[in-house]
This record gives C-alpha cells, sequence and structure tokens, in this order.
C-alpha cells in the first residue's frame, strides 16, 4: 500500500490506527488469489469455534510492476464475513508495517478469551 503523498505519516496511522500486531498472524505474501481466498476461509472457519480473537493478514505491498494485489478480493471477502457474522470488524495495517489488515473474530458464543 502506498501512502497518499499528501498524508504525513502520523495523519495516516491516525486514520487507520496503530493495530499492527493480533494474536494470530495469516500470512497471505506470495500466495495467488486463489490459495489466499482458501486460506482465509479456513482460518474463518476453524477461529468461529475458538475464542474471540485477533488477527493480522498480511499482503503483499503493490509495486509499479506487480498488476493486480490481493487487497480488493480480501477486503471483499472479510466484508463478506462480517456479513455473515464471522468479523467483528477489520481495518487497514499502519502504512510502516506493511501491507494488510487487522481482523478482530467474535469466537464461539460461548467461549471467553480465557478458553484459548
Amino acid at each position: 500500500m502506498v501512502a497518499m503523498p499528501f498524508l504525513e505519516d502520523e495523519r495516516l496511522r491516525a486514520l487507520v490506527g496503530d493495530r499492527a500486531d493480533g494474536e494470530y498472524t495469516l500470512d497471505l505474501r506470495g500466495v495467488t488469489a486463489e490459495g489466499a481466498r482458501l486460506a482465509l476461509e479456513r482460518m474463518l472457519e476453524r477461529r468461529r469455534f475458538g475464542a474471540p480473537t485477533s488477527v493480522v493478514v498480511r499482503i503483499d505491498r503493490p509495486t509499479p510492476t506487480s498488476g493486480a494485489t490481493l487487497f480488493q478480493p480480501i477486503a471483499r471477502q472479510l466484508l463478506d464475513a462480517r456479513k455473515r457474522g464471522l468479523v467483528l470488524r477489520f481495518g487497514l495495517l499502519p502504512e510502516g508495517d506493511g501491507g494488510g489488515f487487522h481482523v478482530e473474530l467474535p469466537g464461539h458464543p460461548g467461549r471467553t478469551e480465557a478458553d484459548g
């Protein structure tokens, strides 16, 4: 993700937040779009039975020659998962932390963070 030239790093971080860490990381860098879709789908399915948690989903940053990135397909998949109640909220990672999303998962209604 390339920062807009008129936004300084501090202002950009104020917009997207400081959520660069999660309890888990799903690293999709170097993965095909189909592989990323399947990996995210499996992660969401597994985590819905666990305790509430947060996940950092890492994707490749765009480059002048990279062509299409995983940004749109992953964002659409997360939005759909949020509509289905599998994701509480998600947002972009701060610029300095690479490309990706910070995702908060509700977990199973009967589980707590102490349950793991």
